[in-house]
């Protein structure tokens, strides 16, 4: 794969980081780098997320849905870095005829919908929650499992979780006899898309997760003392000098339907680990070329306080237009709709770039199972490189600890006193008239 940051450079782009500034901005990736092997060398909290492509064991995986893979569905239970990856995964992956939902949300009418939708005799449910303590997943999964009782479906034959040593969830498998596999140790779940927790539902589909896996190992190989030579350093590096320049907003589009569960997986990544201390930029989600007729207008045209993420794979399938003999339609007889899609992603591209706008165009070589883990780890890495430049607890979410405290606070959960803040919420009520 490979990361072009010409647009984003001072004389393309402004704002824009100058050619001249990359040098002492390499130096600073090289401190950076050291930090970040050291980390990875001694398991450290975090920095063993970058150590998970050999680390993970797709055998043991298997072995965990032994006896799933004839299910018509698959039912991820989880929130957050416990869902998106799964999402990521199955949905580069491609179309399989075990169909890929997830309950990530509680609200009441979508878990309903998804529960009426899905042949739950046939269903493997995967449920995954790293503490075993997450009230949003344990509530969906309460709710699942009786919808599955209802029907005569024996849940603990058709369930599988991923979750750490101990906690309620663990304790609830253990007592059932449900298979458990092994949330990675010293590994926030944000970034632990490469392991159980977001191999799962893959390997219940019979995608390739070994292939995944090399993906990883790829860009794992790819690390570097430079910004010159690694791309996943390039793009953190950049990101972040451009958005000390003024870029606080990170707009990631990719040119590809299948990868846009991966824009939502990058902004937890991109918010969680570097929206800290004043810091990080803001990561918005975008789709090319859907939304070059509902968004580029700002970002060529707005305030201009944007980068934008292009990525794009470079070999594809591709399906052919048919002739028209309509004459002004004419150029598009023959070609490709990957073609068309193409022209689309380098005529943005054209246009930030003439508009002054700072834009990176991130390429893997083809959307498969070895270039989707080279992206995901290429994406944790440049995260985790920027946090190093920011100076932040890039693997804490202290914000995020904050809320659900206060929401089990205010479930009944234990006595929490962030619950206290609701109680205190400020009211300035403006409020419909009826009609006279």
């Amino acid at each position: 794969m490979n990361v072009d940051i010409g647009n984003a450079l001072g004389d393309v782009a402004e704002p824009g980081i100058d050619e001249a500034a990359l040098e002492p901005l390499d130096g600073q990736v090289r401190a950076a780098h050291d930090r970040i092997t050291a980390g990875m060398e001694n398991e450290e909290f975090g920095y063993a997320a970058l150590n998970l492509p050999e680390r993970t064991e797709p055998a043991t995986i298997r072995d965990g849905v032994a006896g799933l893979e004839n299910s018509e569905a698959v039912l991820t239970v989880g929130i957050g870095g416990s869902a998106l990856g799964a999402g990521t995964v199955s949905r580069a992956l491609g179309p399989s005829s075990v169909d890929h939902y997830l309950l990530d949300n509680v609200d009441p009418a979508r878990t309903t919908q998804v529960l009426e939708r899905l042949p739950l005799e046939a269903t493997a449910v995967n449920v995954v929650s790293r503490s075993g303590t997450t009230a949003e997943t344990l509530a969906n999964f309460l709710v699942v499992r009786e919808a599955m009782n209802e029907v005569g479906v024996d849940w603990t034959e058709r369930t599988i979780v991923t979750t750490g040593d101990s906690g309620p969830l663990r304790a609830l498998a253990d007592r059932n006899g449900v298979p458990v596999l092994a949330a990675p140790e010293g590994v926030p779940g944000r970034f632990s898309a490469l392991s159980a927790v977001g191999l799962v539902p893959a390997a219940v589909q019979g995608h390739d997760i070994e292939a995944v896996l090399d993906g990883g190992t790829t860009a794992a190989r790819s690390l570097a003392p430079s910004l010159q030579n690694c791309p996943a350093y390039a793009y953190g590096a950049v990101a972040y000098a451009l958005d000390q320049r003024g870029a606080t907003i990170n707009v990631i589009m990719p040119y590809a339907e299948a990868l846009e569960p991966f824009a939502e997986w990058f902004a937890q990544l991109w918010a969680e680990s570097l929206g800290k201390d004043g810091h990080g930029q803001t990561p918005a989600r975008a789709l090319g070329a859907t939304d070059q007729h509902s968004q580029l207008q700002l970002y060529r045209g707005g305030p201009r306080d944007k980068l934008v993420t292009l990525v794009r794979a470079g070999t594809r399938e591709d399906r052919t237009i048919p002739e028209t003999d309509i004459e002004t339609l004419s150029y598009l007889g023959g070609t490709g709709l990957g073609e068309v899609l193409d022209a689309e992603f380098e005529a943005t591209e054209a246009s930030l770039a003439e508009a002054g706008r700072p834009n990176v165009r991130i390429e893997i070589d083809r959307l498969d199972a070895h270039g989707i883990g080279e992206l995901l780890y290429t994406m944790e890495a440049a995260c985790i490189l920027a946090g190093e430049l920011y100076g932040v607890e890039t693997f804490t979410q202290p914000a995020v600890e904050w809320g659900k405290r206060a929401a089990r606070g205010l479930l009944g959960g234990g006595d929490f006193e962030e619950a206290q803040a609701v109680a205190d919420k400020r009211r300035y009520l403006v409020e419909s008239t009826p009609d006279r």
